[in-house]
């Protein structure tokens, strides 16, 4: 029963990584992407770098994690205090990126980030999210009842994510496979109208 009135306060992250194989232009595939991301935030923040170079590389890039205050004592107090501190994910050579956030008042916030990587064979697609969320208390009840109506935090962060990979498949006709991801996926959530996106080996 204590535990039950017991607020807190949960962070979790979450990043997956998908394979698509085509020969659509970037632009293209920036927009599905683009559009696939609208379906479920607030607002985001998008960005077409300039390529650093006029060849493709073999071999896609892949995100990054940084820490802009390690070393300092706001990391140190972070740390020590059951969070995970304050995390960036930067996408170098990426052809797209985007930031965004969706809250749902009193009961959670999720922040993401997406990076489009071109490669010969086509793009590796980056995205990493995390969300703090609140459980316990005397507001549990009121949030049950909303997650019942827009889904749990963890059910809208892979929706959000495979939302942007069908949209670039649905646009594209692109060959799409899973790489990883962490939390590992449980089943195949990445099934779409029956026809399952390949988990490559």
């Amino acid at each position: 029963m204590n535990n039950a009135l017991v607020e807190k306060t949960k962070t979790v992250e979450y990043y997956r990584i998908f394979d698509i194989k085509t020969q659509a232009d970037r632009y293209v595939i920036a927009d599905s992407a683009s559009n696939g991301l609208g379906r479920n935030v607030n607002d985001a923040q998008e960005a077409t770098p300039i390529p650093t170079s006029s060849e493709l590389p073999s071999k896609a890039g892949r995100f990054t994690l940084v820490n802009p205050f390690e070393g300092s004592k706001f990391a140190a107090l972070a740390a020590g205090g059951g969070q995970l501190g304050f995390k960036v994910a930067t996408c170098e050579n990426a052809s797209w990126t985007a930031n965004a956030t969706r809250s749902i008042s009193g009961q959670s916030k999720l922040k993401l980030t997406a990076c489009l990587f071109p490669y010969t064979e086509g793009y590796h697609l980056d995205l990493y999210a995390s969300f703090t969320k609140k459980e316990g208390g005397i507001m549990e009840l009121s949030r049950k009842a909303a997650s019942a109506m827009v889904g749990t935090p963890e059910e809208w962060t892979e929706k959000t994510f495979l939302d942007i990979v069908r949209q670039i498949k649905e646009d594209t006709g692109a060959q799409v496979s899973f790489i990883e991801g962490y939390p590992k996926p449980q089943g195949t959530p990445w099934l779409d109208g029956g026809e399952a996106v390949s988990t490559a080996n």
